[in-house]
């Protein structure tokens, strides 16, 4: 479903920067600043491959390249070095609420969101009750969305991304949003989409999360993949050195406890 392959992504960071008159005025003075390059890769020859009806999930610390992986598969970035296949249909999670115009009301961002993720009117026509129903804001649908909280934007914005049955789902961080009842709802709502065969990436800082519903985990650290494999030991692997514990010395310290 998902071939990932040698991707690398490089954001230059002078840019913005090099634009400004002030800026270029020191650099005329200033040889090692004219000469500094400013850009880093955030992903660095990374691949992989997702197979129908798979629950992937991608680990690390911030800046670790999880969201521009996604972004990347998603099709929202361009790698600058290697290719992505995605065979089938695809709904990107990501950021939510990033299409919609805070001053419309919650009822014209639904179809304003939903044109954005490629659905027709009809299509949002048919499937408006059950959105609305499930983002629990039926008293609130004309009032302009710069008046919402950000867990109501996120509630809405849910919603409206998972009113339909993708081939694959794309999730950053998406369980978190709005209350607890809500993040219940949405965790249901993904496991549905699961069972029923949607393939899955899946990015969180849960490690509970992701050992619940990942069938393989990416570890990734400063772009570049450091392990791949089964969710329960990489997961151990990351978390003992988050801690600043050796994994083997605490595997160790398990089996001699054992033992005696």
């Amino acid at each position: 479903m998902i071939t990932v392959k040698n991707v690398s992504m490089k954001f230059d960071l002078g840019i913005e920067k090099g634009n400004s008159f002030k800026n270029k005025f020191i650099a005329i003075f200033d040889r090692k600043r004219r000469h500094k390059k400013e850009y880093f890769w955030a992903l660095k020859d990374v691949s992989f491959e997702v197979k129908k009806g798979e629950v992937i999930g991608l680990i690390g610390s911030n800046g670790a390249g999880k969201s521009t992986m996604l972004k990347v598969v998603s099709g929202v970035m361009k790698p600058t070095k290697g290719k992505v296949t995605i065979e089938g249909s695809i709904a990107p999670m990501i950021e939510l609420g990033a299409g919609f115009d805070s001053e419309l009301t919650a009822r014209e961002n639904i179809y304003l969101n939903g044109a954005v993720l490629g659905y027709s009117e009809k299509f949002l026509n048919s499937k408006f009750d059950e959105i609305v129903e499930f983002s629990e804001l039926k008293d609130f649908l004309d009032v302009p969305i710069k008046n919402f909280s950000s867990g109501m934007i996120a509630k809405l914005a849910f919603s409206i991304s998972t009113v339909v049955n993708p081939d694959i789902l794309i999730v950053d961080e998406i369980l978190s949003v709005g209350d607890i009842k809500f993040q219940e709802k949405s965790l249901n709502k993904m496991m549905e989409m699961i069972k029923g065969g949607t393939t899955v990436l899946y990015v969180s800082h849960s490690l509970e999360s992701i050992r619940e519903l990942c069938d393989r985990v990416i570890w990734l650290d400063h772009g570049e993949v450091v392990k791949m494999g089964d969710t329960k030991k990489i997961c151990d692997e990351y978390y003992f050195k988050q801690m600043g514990v050796p994994y083997e010395e605490k595997k160790s310290k398990k089996k001699k406890k054992k033992n005696d």
